[in-house]
């Protein structure tokens, strides 16, 4: 009677077909996933559910005592659940160790060969498991997309000796002395699957081209960075030729692209560029690198057209691929991380490129169109139209208010720098209080500059509109704010300047009002002050040539030619300034460059020979 109401229990073949149809038909979901056309948020709540009966078919297969038999499947489950999760999460992290683990000492179990595991890492696992002999053929495939696995995971997580260690085993070359890891990848060749095989969601050979392409990608970047371009050139070649997903395909091209604008080769450099636009699926990466070439070339005008393509490209709404495409498979992508600043794969944002191309406008003599930029750029960052990392405001002023004086708009500029003003004046320490300021100035080492700096270029906007007292007045505004300032540090950085040292900025900021004031003075006949302004220029900046010109020229013309020869060839023995190599902020390049006298060089020479012949020394 019982035995009608029981019914018998299946044998073990039975009960490995039914959990093998399980894995098939989750495998089967998984794919079908993939450019489905259903919400997103639909679509992602399936494949959770995949990946949930994933996992509960693994517990149920590690609920069971290891036996050979069942192994291939166990193994096959494992690796899916791993991918799944990986893909779902973006993220391959250190944590999946644990899965790959345990399934090694599953295997290991069946061999007898499993140690406590307090004696067994994971490295020792993989070599115990790879070297047991009587491993079955069937189980290879399973088993060699599980060490796939193990090394996306290694190199993702930096691990190269373990890595080099696993993939010298898996080429049965132990006594390999190479750690080339690129040739250790590329002579791996997995078995393939047997058409009888539990169905996988990405067999081994699929995720060692992966590996490859990655790794290869990888490498290649970072022998650019550190400046070994043929190997980085090699190793771009080897990604480029594997599978590379669109999106990394425009990345290795540009890189390709850096490579050789580094090599001196700029016209091998352009037609991977063209390459990259082509494949059309972002243009911003070769736009940006594309104008670090034209400029390389000297072609101004293309390099600012690529630039302002650049701002347009980075202005586009942004849609990432994976908000409407569902990957539930290991691409390319996930083992690239993000570039960062150092990286030439960096970009920036639509603000820094905006920069960029009214910068270089600036710096090219195109003040009209910087400008335009600059105000436009102002608006959007002020607007908060763009919030996240963009360009220092403050410095972004001041550039602002050089271009408009430089295009003739004293106005516009003085209205620039009396919102600048308005918004940093507030964080200087006041004048009675200054000696307690050293904190505060360490606080803001840059904020006594920016005051200073907006006073400066006041100074000259009111010089432009010609209101000599109001230029006066802002040009010793200026050096009150100077002489009060404690740049102690050389080294001291700053987010907006971070190739300028306080201290050299500070000088050359005295040096340019000084010369400023000197010449307002000069063009109202007040010789004796402009002479007072021109010498203590040379003190503080010794070697300047535009402060010798002009304390020469007013000496002259005072009639004090001795002191004027005298002074000259003391002039010819100073050594040349040792700040070169420290770039100036661009406002403060800028206001010195209308400053600077044209054929000074020249203007000195012969001033100094008509000076030596009309005095007897």
């Amino acid at each position: 009677m019982s035995s009608q109401i029981i019914p018998a229990l299946p044998k073990t073949s039975s009960i490995l077909d039914l959990w093998r149809e399980k894995n098939d038909r989750l495998v089967r979901q998984a794919k079908q996933l993939t450019g489905d056309s259903r919400p997103s948020l639909r679509r992602q709540q399936l494949a959770q559910d995949t990946l949930e009966g994933f996992k509960e078919l693994l517990i149920t297969l590690q609920g069971l005592p290891a036996a050979v038999p069942a192994l291939p499947l166990e193994l096959t489950v494992t690796c899916n659940y791993i991918i799944l999760r990986a893909s779902l999460a973006q993220d391959f992290t250190e944590d999946l160790t644990q899965d790959i683990q345990r399934a090694l000492e599953r295997v290991l179990e069946t061999q007898n060969q499993l140690e406590p595991k307090s004696q067994q890492r994971l490295p020792e696992l993989w070599h115990s498991v790879l070297s047991a002999s009587s491993l079955l053929p069937e189980l290879l495939p399973a088993l060699y997309c599980l060490a796939s696995l193990q090394a996306i995971l290694w190199m993702s997580t930096n691990h190269p000796g373990d890595l080099a260690l696993l993939l010298q085993t898996l080429n049965a070359s132990q006594t390999e002395t190479s750690e080339d890891l690129l040739l250790l990848l590329k002579s791996w060749s997995p078995p393939a699957e047997k058409a009888d095989a539990p169905l996988s969601i990405q067999n081994a050979e699929s995720l060692r081209d992966v590996l490859l392409t990655a790794f290869a990608c990888r490498q290649g970047l970072q022998e650019l960075i550190t400046g070994s371009l043929p190997r980085a050139l090699s190793s771009l070649h080897e990604a480029a030729s594997g599978l590379c997903p669109p999106s990394v395909l425009v990345q290795v091209y540009t890189a390709l692209g850096t490579c050789l604008r580094k090599m001196g080769n700029p016209q091998r450099a352009l037609l991977y560029l063209t390459a990259a636009l082509k494949v059309g699926a972002t243009c911003a990466l070769p736009l940006l690198e594309a104008s670090r070439i034209y400029r390389q070339l000297g072609d101004t005008a293309a390099e600012l057209e690529s630039l302002e393509l650049l701002a347009e490209a980075l202005s586009a709404p942004h849609s990432p691929i994976h908000s409407s495409t569902l990957k539930l498979v290991i691409e390319v992508e996930l083992l690239l991380p993000q570039p960062g600043p150092a990286s030439p794969l960096h970009c920036g944002t639509q603000s820094q490129a905006k920069h960029l191309l009214a910068s270089r406008c600036l710096q090219t003599g195109r003040a009209e169109d910087a400008s335009e930029h600059y105000l436009d750029l102002l608006a959007m960052l002020l607007g908060g139209s763009e919030p996240g990392v963009g360009p220092c405001i403050p410095e972004l002023c001041l550039e602002a208010a050089a271009a408009l004086i430089q295009a003739g708009r004293a106005q516009d500029a003085l209205t620039v720098c009396e919102e600048l003003l308005s918004r940093t004046s507030s964080l200087l320490p006041k004048m009675s209080l200054w000696e307690n300021a050293r904190k505060r100035a360490k606080e803001l080492p840059y904020c006594p500059f920016w005051v200073s700096a907006t006073h400066l270029l006041q100074g000259q906007a009111w010089s432009q509109l010609k209101a000599q007292k109001e230029a006066l007045s802002e040009f010793s505004q200026c050096l009150e704010l100077l002489f009060r300032a404690l740049p102690e540090d050389k080294e001291q950085g700053s987010n907006c300047e971070q190739k300028c040292r306080p201290d050299v900025t500070l000088k050359h900021l005295q040096v340019a009002a000084l010369l400023s004031r000197g010449l307002e003075w000069a063009a109202s006949n007040q010789d004796t002050k402009a002479l007072s302004d021109f010498l203590l220029s040379v003190q503080i900046c010794p070697g300047n040539r535009d402060g010798s010109f002009y304390l020469l020229q007013t000496l002259k013309r005072l009639e004090r030619k001795n002191e004027a020869a005298a002074f000259w060839q003391k002039a010819q023995t100073q050594p040349a300034q040792e700040e070169a190599t420290w770039s100036l902020p661009l406002y403060l390049e800028t206001c010195l460059s209308w400053i600077h006298p044209p054929n000074c060089e020249a203007l000195l020479e012969e001033f100094g020979t008509s000076l030596l012949e009309s005095c007897d020394l």
